[in-house]
C-alpha cells in the first residue's frame, strides 16, 4: 500500500528531482524481470534517501537488503568523498546483475557488495556507521537493529522500511492471522520505547521510520 494519494505523488515526482538515466533502468529492469518488484524503493523514496545522504554526508553507509541496488545508488549520492557503502544482501540470483549496476555507477569504487547471512557479516564488520539503511526480512528487524546500533556513531541515522507494512499495523484484530503484520507492530513498539534515540514514521510509500542516534 502506497500511503500518498497517486495523483499528489505525481505532483510530488513532478517538482522534485528526476532519477538519474541509471536508476531508471534499474527501476525498469526490477519491474519487468525481478519477483515482487513493489520491494524496490522507487523514485520518490529514493529521492528521499538521496536527501537524508546528502544532508548527513556520511563517511560510511550500511545497507542490510540490497535488492537490485537501487536504494544503495540513491544513498551513495550522499556519500563523503572518500566515503564508502557496505550493502548486504543473500539473494545470489541478482548479485551478478547488482553487480554490474554499481560498476556502470558513478559510486563503483565506494560500494562494497557483501553476499550472505546479515546476521553473520555484521558480527564481522568493524566499522562505524553514520547512516544505515534496514530493508531486508522483517523477522530479523529487531536483531538487525540491536546489532547495529552500537556500530553507529552518536548523531547517526538508521532508516528502517515498510515499517506500516501495508496498513495492516493499524487494525491488529482484523490482521491477527498475519504473522508479519505483529512482527512490524512489536518492532514499531519497541522502537517508540526505546531510550537513547529520536524517532518518528513517516507515510512515505510503505512507511519509513527515521532514527537518531542520541549523543550529538
Amino acid at each position: 500500500m502506497d500511503f500518498l494519494d497517486k495523483r499528489i505523488e505525481d505532483y510530488c515526482l513532478a517538482y522534485s528531482d528526476r532519477e538519474s538515466s541509471l536508476l531508471k533502468e534499474i527501476n525498469e529492469y526490477t519491474s519487468n524481470n525481478v519477483p515482487q518488484p513493489r520491494m524496490l524503493s522507487g523514485h520518490l523514496q529514493g529521492r528521499f534517501l538521496s536527501m537524508i545522504s546528502k544532508i548527513k554526508n556520511p563517511n560510511c553507509i550500511l545497507e542490510i537488503g540490497t535488492y537490485t541496488g537501487y536504494s544503495a545508488l540513491c544513498m551513495a549520492e550522499g556519500l563523503n568523498k572518500g566515503g564508502k557503502l557496505i550493502t548486504i544482501d543473500k539473494d545470489t540470483s541478482l548479485h551478478k546483475k547488482v553487480s554490474d549496476f554499481f560498476r556502470r555507477s558513478n559510486y563503483n569504487n565506494q560500494i562494497i557488495q557483501k553476499l550472505g547471512n546479515a546476521v553473520d557479516i555484521l558480527s564481522e564488520i568493524d566499522d562505524s556507521f553514520d547512516l544505515v539503511f534496514i530493508d531486508a526480512d522483517k523477522r530479523n528487524y529487531k536483531t538487525y537493529f540491536e546489532m547495529v546500533l552500537p556500530k553507529v556513531n552518536p548523531g547517526g541515522i538508521i532508516l528502517v522500511d515498510n515499517v506500516l507494512w501495508s496498513g495492516k499495523v493499524t487494525d491488529l484484530t482484523e490482521n491477527k492471522d498475519d504473522r508479519l503484520t505483529k512482527v512490524m507492530d512489536d518492532f514499531n513498539k519497541f522502537i517508540s520505547n526505546l531510550k537513547g534515540v529520536k524517532k518518528m514514521i513517516l507515510p512515505i510509500r510503505d512507511g519509513i521510520t527515521i532514527i537518531i542516534k542520541n549523543g550529538q
